[in-house]
């Protein structure tokens, strides 16, 4: 009967599933591509709450140079003033950061010193950006291109004739909080910056950045100003700076910003390491720095335009984390001293409650080296600070999120071989995370709920207990947290097996069963307990308390180490099935899947996280959930959900789901388009699923991936032919809806073959991503 019903259903799927993936006919008439870059939209995602920037940035650089238009993350398309063009920006955070030292050109006299009323308007007309470059031209008649190292931010400015060019260099107004700010003109090119600033979601500890701005021809007259108050002339001050050119000549000035974390020394190393080339040599050399990275994945088939989201996600994936330290290698750690990173680059900016999950992964498959040298950056953390991060904007601990995120992006990083040398360090951290909590003098909060965790094996909620200490907490979100806890044990018992530490393996394993302590038989779904144990707030799993950003129906699924164990609880396969097809409103999906996606997942509002009982895939709780299929025996629903939730991902500036986190749900993009996937975070696990790309070819790094390369093929994917018929594995049949790492550093070809319905592939004894025990 399941058989039946499965073919019947999927064959409706497939009379109208939407044209994610061209049809033959389309992709013969597509021409091949020729820069990469061409094809990637920074635009993607400014708009509807995405909060991405389409400004200048290289590779996990320092600097991110981007227009600020007023919205709290700095650019919204929908806005068409400009109030500057500052250094700093995290891709697609959901809460004000960064913004320091925003730059704007003008002319005429200098009066206005709040850059919400100077703000220079302009038109998405006369506006371009690509990888490394951003262009717009302002309606006062000036033209501003930008463009960066890794450590600089440089801009060029074309004026009109005037005797009255300014640029206008605000060091007291960003983003983030301001906490103090000074500027001094050290001569007739040169003006350099001190920027203390707190904020992000909720109040964080004070950070400070040091920026030297050289431009590339002598002013003719300056000024600083505090407050409202412009004082031509004057070499220092608090509020920010202007400098003169005249123009009626030459046209154009150059400036070339330089950024440091650590001091004025940091910034002018930086400066002198990277500055001193033109505008034009520095675009071109951004360019081929995304050039080679995008070239790492080549792609064929497909529309153009699927293509264009595509390498925008596999960009954006680049973003961060960022460089921390400076070109001569000292970083500010967060003892608050300054360290030198001997052997790796220090990097900065962890958004980690998203990031495991997706972009972790990736990075560690196509970025090896500096994948490594994040996961040494975050050992350093605790070595210097004497805790693992949560969420670390550059030497700050925010606490921003719940659960224990670190620990499944270090192991990770130690399944897929990134940690040699360096393994027990890393484990050494790890358990001292996941047994106890920071001291009151350390910032952080850690497994803030582990002493009620290890007790009595869930972590409470506790409405309304007082925050201990800045960021979210832990007690106001017991639930997820206790999934969250449970997950990292698990991953974190494989490491230690790995180790040889068996007795912490087998402790870890057992906590990482600790999901079935919140689970309620008279509702059937996860639900949270107060401090005396029992169940708290609303029956209802829709309006459930305890879950952080999402509902019992979104966080039912989030048990990636023991699926079988989590199904019985339901009441077996069978029931776990029924209720992923409700939760994914599958009937409906298969009879109009791109409308289904945007109507019944979707609920407008990006921040729409709660009284929902459907998938949301705006955000990271759901992020495997499509993927949980693979494990019931029904794979072909796994491609039929993941597919639709692609549609979401389009070449406009609303073309991302939600917020992007530092590359987290561009991350999954990619993933899921190539057709592996890390099923259980934290492990080696990587589930298979139709690709839509013809053929898939990825470079990879001989030092961590022996073969040097992988294809992954499935001819003739399309919107009618996208069920898996078969996978070989260099030519070998593989029944399996997984792969692991060590099969698949040994791999050259991943072959799928497709059709128009459903096959046997997947269903058979064995075939389900592993129980981690």
């Amino acid at each position: 009967m399941r058989g039946t019903r499965r073919t019947r259903l999927c064959l409706a799927g497939v009379m109208a599933a939407s044209a994610l993936v061209a049809t033959p006919a389309a992709r013969a008439a597509e021409r091949t591509d020729g820069h990469l870059t061409d094809l990637v939209n920074p635009f993607i995602g400014t708009r509807n709450e995405g909060n991405t920037f389409p400004g200048a940035a290289v590779p996990f650089g320092m600097v991110q140079l981007s227009p600020d238009t007023g919205h709290s993350t700095g650019y919204d398309y929908a806005h068409h003033s400009v109030r500057g063009f500052s250094l700093v920006h995290l891709s697609g955070v959901g809460c004000r950061i960064g913004g320091d030292l925003p730059v704007l050109p003008t002319t005429g006299d200098v009066t206005e010193t709040d850059y919400a009323r100077y703000a220079a308007d302009f038109s998405h007309d006369d506006e371009e950006a690509g990888p490394g470059y951003y262009r717009v031209g302002l309606d006062s008649g000036i033209r501003a291109e930008l463009t960066a190292t890794t450590h600089t931010g440089v801009q060029r400015y074309t004026f009109p004739a005037t005797s009255r060019a300014n640029v206008l260099l605000n060091a007291a107004q960003s983003l983030h909080k301001p906490a103090g700010s000074a500027v001094e003109i050290l001569d007739d090119h040169t003006v350099r910056t001190e920027i203390s600033g707190h904020g992000f979601c909720r109040d964080t500890g004070p950070y400070t950045v040091y920026t030297i701005t050289r431009f590339s021809r002598p002013f003719i007259a300056y000024g600083t100003w505090d407050g409202g108050t412009v004082t031509p002339g004057a070499r220092t001050g608090h509020g920010g700076a202007y400098v003169r050119f005249d123009t009626t000549g030459d046209r154009t000035v150059e400036a070339t910003t330089a950024l440091s974390y650590v001091d004025a020394r940091g910034a002018a190393g930086n400066l002198r390491a990277e500055g001193g080339r033109s505008f034009d040599a520095v675009r071109r050399r951004a360019r081929q720095e995304w050039e080679d990275r995008l070239a790492a994945v080549r792609v064929r088939g497909g529309t153009r335009t699927l293509r264009r989201t595509f390498y925008s996600s596999l960009y954006r994936s680049y973003l961060a984390p960022n460089v921390g330290s400076d070109a001569d290698g000292r970083y500010f750690g967060w003892d608050r001293r300054t360290h030198r990173a001997r052997g790796f680059t220090y990097y900065q900016n962890w958004s980690l409650w998203d990031t495991y999950r997706t972009q972790a992964q990736l990075l560690a498959l196509l970025a090896p080296r500096e994948a490594r040298d994040m996961a040494r950056s975050v050992v350093a953390i605790d070595e210097d600070g004497g805790w693992l991060p949560k969420w670390g904007y550059g030497p700050v601990e925010t606490n921003i999120m719940t659960g224990d995120p670190v620990t499944p992006f270090l192991t990770t990083a130690y399944h897929m071989g990134l940690l040699r040398g360096f393994e027990e360090r890393t484990y050494r951290a790890l358990r001292k995370n996941a047994d106890g909590v920071p001291p009151a003098e350390n910032p952080g909060v850690g497994r803030e709920a582990a002493a009620e965790y290890i007790a009595h094996g869930f972590a409470p909620y506790v409405k309304g207990r007082p925050y201990a200490k800045m960021g979210d907490s832990d007690y106001h979100q017991g639930a997820s947290v206790t999934l969250e806890y449970a997950l990292a044990d698990a991953m974190l018992a494989q490491m230690a097996r790995g180790l040889g530490h068996e007795e912490d393996a087998a402790r870890y394993a057992a906590r990482s069963r600790n999901y079935r302590n919140i689970f309620d038989p008279a509702t059937g779904f996860f639900r949270a307990r107060d401090a005396s144990g029992a169940f708290a707030g609303p029956a209802d799993p829709a309006r459930s308390v305890g879950f952080h950003e999402g509902t019992a129906w979104q966080y039912q699924w989030l048990v990636p180490q023991d699926l079988p164990g989590m199904a019985a609880l339901f009441g077996g396969a069978r029931a776990a099935d029924d209720r992923l097809d409700a939760f994914f409103a599958y009937d409906r999906l298969l009879a109009d899947p791109e409308r289904t996606a945007r109507e019944v997942w979707v609920h407008g509002d990006p921040y729409a996280y709660y009284n929902a009982a459907t998938y949301n895939p705006q955000n990271e709780p759901d992020l495997i959930a499509p993927y949980t299929y693979l494990s019931t025996g029904q794979p072909w629903k796994t491609t039929d959900v993941v597919h639709a939730a692609l549609t979401l991902f389009t070449d406009s500036p609303t073309g991302i789901t939600g917020n992007d986190d530092l590359g987290t749900m561009s991350a999954w993009n990619v993933l899921s388009s190539i057709g592996l996937f890390p099923v259980q975070p934290g492990y080696d696990t990587w589930g298979l699923t139709t690709p839509v790309f013809d053929r898939v070819d990825l470079t990879l790094d001989r030092a961590y991936w022996p073969e040097g390369r992988l294809t992954v093929r499935a001819p003739g994917t399309s919107a009618t032919d996208r069920y898996v018929q078969a996978v070989r594995t260099d030519g070998t049949p593989h029944r399996r809806t997984y792969l692991t790492t060590r099969a698949l550093r040994s791999l050259r070809s991943l072959a799928f073959t497709v059709g128009p319905r459903p096959s046997e592939w997947g269903t058979g004894p064995g075939a389900a991503p592993p129980v981690l025990r």
